[in-house]
């Protein structure tokens, strides 16, 4: 670990040189790459830092223990010093994990109705307003680009971009089963009903970062539908792509340029398809050994939320707080941060291990 957190260490320096000089600043791509790196090596450096200046305390410390005059002072700070030391090697090891490198990508929100008729599509369109209120309070951008409702305002299906940085490193671990168990406002008896959505999150990749041969897609134009006037019923703006070996569909209405809307399903294709990927490779590595958090599939049950208790359930990581309404307001955060630290504690079992 050390000799990797000395290599950083030489590597920051040669940066902060590099971005000082004035003959680096021709090429902003080339500036803006060491900029980013710079950025992703700081909180590395700043912890290793802490964590020699620490180790010289000890040492200091530990000269000045044969001084009588001193050595009372000198045992609080080698205590106090040696007490802080497990905390930032811990620290250290979890920002020494690999980096997912979608964490810093805009994500795409698909919501879908599940079983339970005409209240899973109600509840859908409740975790859609709850993942909108969480992105607007960390200042992201939420479009909708697709979407299929039911006559009561519920979601059989939608699809939203979220942009924002961080965007997709907070929100990946929500992909998967959500139930809800509560009485619809279609059920005049007061019983409570069991329904359920499926949520996915991917990254937003583009057809470049994912190699995408036309020759397998199938790409049709046609009329949008829903609520937009004249202009939807004439001007055939909406696009639905078919990925012909999976047979993969994305459709995309929401913008009136047929130009957008095609970019923007290609966008959508193309994370599906790295998802699915993906998915194939995680169930491989999950035959030998399944994740703390979970592996994000679609078919996991990941949370149960009961209305008439007020309590949300995490079940991949056994969290339950009894504050229904909140969550439902987007307020997701201890969720959100009790999910990551689930994620890297495991993680750092399994680089433990492999060690």
């Amino acid at each position: 670990m050390l000799e990797r957190l000395q290599a950083a260490e030489a590597r920051y320096a040669e940066i902060e040189a590099k971005l000082a000089d004035p003959a680096w600043y021709s090429d902003s791509n080339v500036y803006q790459k060491l900029y980013r790196e710079q950025r992703q090596l700081q909180p590395v450096i700043e912890a290793y830092r802490s964590y020699t200046a620490i180790l010289d305390q000890i040492e200091q410390a530990k000269t000045l223990l044969d001084d009588p005059e001193l050595a009372e002072v000198a045992k609080e700070e080698l205590s106090e010093a040696k007490a802080r030391l497990p905390e930032q090697e811990h620290a250290l090891k979890l920002l020494l994990l690999p980096k997912d490198p979608n964490d810093e990508k805009n994500v795409i929100l698909e919501i879908r109705g599940g079983v339970g008729g005409e209240e899973s599509a109600l509840f859908a369109h409740s975790l859609y307003r709850m993942y909108a209120m969480y992105a607007e309070k960390h200042g992201w951008k939420l479009e909708v680009v697709n979407l299929n409702e039911t006559e009561l305002g519920g979601v059989k299906e939608l699809s939203a971009i979220i942009e924002g940085v961080g965007a997709y490193s907070r929100l990946k671990f929500e992909s998967g089963v959500h139930r809800v168990q509560r009485v619809p406002e279609t059920e005049s008896g007061g019983r409570i009903h069991t329904s359920t959505a499926t949520v996915a999150v991917l990254p937003e990749l583009d057809e470049v970062t994912f190699q995408l041969d036309p020759k397998d897609l199938q790409i049709d134009t046609y009329r949008s539908s829903g609520a937009g006037g004249q202009h939807v019923n004439k001007t055939e703006s909406a696009i639905r792509i078919t990925h012909l070996p999976t047979g993969t569909v994305v459709e995309c209405q929401d913008e009136r340029s047929q130009y957008k809307n095609k970019d923007r399903a290609m966008k959508i294709l193309a994370s599906r398809l790295y998802a699915m990927e993906r998915e194939k490779q995680e169930q491989a590595v999950a035959a030998e050994r399944r994740s703390q958090v979970g592996t994000g599939m679609r078919n996991e049950r990941i949370r149960t939320y009961n209305f008439p208790q007020g309590r949300v359930t995490d079940h991949r990581i056994g969290l339950t707080l009894y504050k229904i309404d909140q969550i439902m307001d987007g307020d997701l955060d201890e969720i959100m941060d009790a999910l990551i630290t689930a994620d890297q504690a495991e993680r750092l079992r399994a680089s433990t291990e492999e060690a």
